[in-house]
């Protein structure tokens, strides 16, 4: 089956938000000379949500509930000390492992695995975080979006060509043909409208050192991840496939580049004492002399969140093509040196991704005797445990964790979906409680969405797990698909007022969605030429 088209809202969102496409679609906005005057926050933001749905049904992004909560804090914490505290930012991680990051309309930065596994520290990561901060607040993105308007739209129309192209040609290669496409009309574009000038990339250094120094990073960070990426290039010499990492194509580097990188930090040191910690932030919606630095939080320290090394090596597995691979990966690894901490936890996630529950069960167990309190130790445990036939242990483990972190996204959304694998009423039920108090505050949520809908299906609720599941379909790119599956919903006969009202509200929200990939002359084949498109035609 050919794959519909999940890239075109993308498409369409880019070609709008730089303005070229007004001389053949007069719905689209105009951007204007101004920036941020006429693309309102409101619709940037909605822009960089399409940028994440489409990446996510393309296949590119990873949704790890730990992994998720880990970068969110990383950069939510620098976000918090920048000069624009109150913008709101998304972070999400992409399993390509080219060294690489991005930020987009909205706050939306996206960094790529290959970026996190090259970092030695989480406050390398910080550091291109913050870069990218500083690109967002001080609007080099909006602004080269504008610079851009005459040079995006034959890249757009030349990429949506080529998926139109591969989706029609059939056969087995269309997905690859279709991926192809894709990553080099997104490579080109982003290459063409994200290219910062030297100025901006001066000021998003000099500005994402400070925010670095204010959150309580090392400010020397941001040059030693630079050092890395010059060492990647000079290994990589007379290699043409990886001669130079996606992110010095946007970001060039340059020996000065480094040099004014240190003597930026070294000028912030004598004010910190000495130390990564921060002084007092000139952070305008904090009390004056509040620290938002290690401590602040009562887990942050030295080492950050002191995440970093497993979060490194779960991303690892996840970003390797199979479970057998990342195994051989650490095997290969193993030869050289003994495993340290760290990559045995991502040894043996590998095992459990691979159903080999017995190897993956023993590691853990040995891990938890020296980390006996560490939670992404405990959760892979427990779902060892499950998956190893020792349910029992593994429930106990859940509700002891529950008993102590029950708002905990991460904890909740693990012990949920395991117990969505038991397929019973009385999981299904018990899956819904565990959820519960993450209600109200997960609508944009795309893994919640997904074990709240399959929770509700196992527990007898049809009608939330409806709801659910259209909403996943949305988050996931797939807007038609929900509108299918909301439209389903109204025809039951057991909805009450209030039921209907939410759904009657997502249809109305969604519907543009839709209207604009029809404008491209793009459908959802999957769903297209039922009644749901006679209602978007106008008919009955």
């Amino acid at each position: 089956m050919n794959r519909p088209l999940p890239i075109v809202v993308l498409l369409a969102a880019l070609a709008t938000v730089a303005g070229a496409a007004s001389a053949q679609n007069r719905n689209l906005p105009d951007i204007g000379s101004s920036a941020g005057t006429v693309l309102s926050p409101a619709k940037q933001a909605e822009y960089g949500a399409m940028v994440l749905a489409q990446l996510r049904h393309a296949g590119y992004v990873v949704d790890d509930p730990l992994l998720d909560g880990w970068l969110d804090e990383v950069g939510q914490r620098l976000a918090g000390a920048s000069d624009r505290p109150q913008q709101a930012f998304t972070f999400f991680l992409l399993r390509d492992r080219q060294i690489n990051a991005f930020a987009t309309l909205g706050g939306y930065v996206g960094v790529n695995a290959g970026l996190v596994l090259a970092a030695e520290r989480e406050d390398e990561v910080a550091g291109v975080l913050a870069h990218e901060i500083s690109h967002v607040t001080q609007q080099h993105v909006l602004r080269g979006a504008e610079k851009a308007q005459r040079e995006s739209l034959p890249i757009l129309l030349a990429t949506l060509g080529a998926i139109v192209a591969a989706q029609q040609a059939g056969g087995n290669s269309s997905g690859d043909a279709t991926s192809a496409a894709l990553m080099t009309g997104l490579g080109v574009l982003q290459q063409r409208q994200i290219n910062y000038t030297r100025d901006n990339e001066a000021e998003a250094d000099r500005i994402g050192i400070r925010t670095l120094a204010r959150a309580g990073y090392d400010p020397e960070a941001m040059a030693d991840f630079f050092q890395t990426l010059q060492s990647v290039v000079r290994m990589n010499q007379g290699d043409e496939r990886g001669a130079v990492p996606g992110y010095l194509q946007t970001h060039p580097l340059t020996l000065a580049r480094i040099s004014e990188a240190r003597e930026r930090a070294a000028k912030l040191e004598p004010a910190l004492g000495g130390t990564a910690s921060p002084g007092p932030t000139s952070n305008p919606l904090l009390p004056p002399g509040l620290r938002i630095g290690p401590g602040a939080s009562g887990r942050q320290g030295p080492d950050g969140t002191g995440d970093f090394a497993l979060a490194r090596e779960r991303l690892r597995v996840l970003s390797a093509t199979t479970p057998a691979l990342a195994i051989r990966e650490y095997q290969q690894m193993q030869a050289k040196q003994p495993l340290d901490e760290a990559r045995r936890y991502g040894l043996a996630f590998a095992y459990q991704l691979a159903g080999q529950n017995a190897q993956a069960l023993a590691l853990l167990a040995q891990l938890a005797q020296t980390r006996p309190n560490d939670l992404w130790i405990q959760i892979a445990l427990g779902e060892a445990e499950a998956h190893s036939g020792r349910t029992a242990e593994a429930d106990q483990r859940f509700d002891a964790l529950l008993a102590r972190m029950p708002t905990h996204r991460a904890l909740a959304l693990s012990y949920a979906r395991l117990l969505g694998e038991r397929n019973t009423r009385a999981a299904g039920v018990r899956a819904v409680a565990v959820l519960r108090p993450l209600l109200g505050r997960r609508g944009d949520d795309l893994p919640f969405q997904q074990a709240y809908a399959r929770a509700n299906e196992i527990a007898g609720d049809p009608v939330r797990a409806g709801e659910a599941w259209a909403e996943a379909a949305y988050l996931a790119g797939r807007p038609e698909q929900a509108l299918v599956q909301l439209n389903n919903l109204k025809r039951r006969d057991d909805l009450d007022y209030y039921a209907r009202a939410r759904i009657d509200a997502r249809i109305a929200a969604i519907t543009p969605a839709v209207l604009e990939l029809r404008r491209q002359g793009v459908r959802d084949e999957e769903v297209s030429g039922g009644r749901l498109g006679m209602r978007l035609r106008g008919g009955p």
